[in-house]
């Protein structure tokens, strides 16, 4: 599988509507895709999500963050993975760092 340059954001959520908006925001123009699992939201969340550009499948919850995460890994297309959460922001110094890390090729295959 070729597996391109660049960041995926890997979230899950759940009613997350207060704190999603926030989080995304801090990621934005950082990130090349939002890759993101609700596990049973019934608030805006998904609204929020897909308004900020990202991929939103619904996995139901099963009492097991592993499986979710996983799901929203699975999701992913870009070399380099970034998981935060709902509640999380990336710090505004760290944006170039990061940033730069999406546009370096890991050592090895090099596709």
């Amino acid at each position: 599988m070729l597996v391109i340059a660049g960041i995926s954001l890997c979230m899950i959520v759940k009613d997350e509507e207060r704190f999603l908006d926030d989080a995304l925001r801090s990621v934005a123009g950082v990130v090349d895709e939002l890759c993101i699992v609700d596990t049973g939201s019934t608030d805006r969340t998904r609204e929020i999500a897909l308004a900020q550009g990202a991929r939103v499948v619904d996995v139901a919850w099963h009492d097991d963050f592993a499986e979710a995460r996983n799901h929203s890994l699975r999701m992913a297309t870009r070399r380099w993975i970034f998981v935060l959460d709902a509640d999380e922001r990336l710090d505004p110094a760290s944006r170039a760092a990061l940033g730069a890390i999406g546009q370096t090729r890991p050592k090895g295959r090099g596709k």
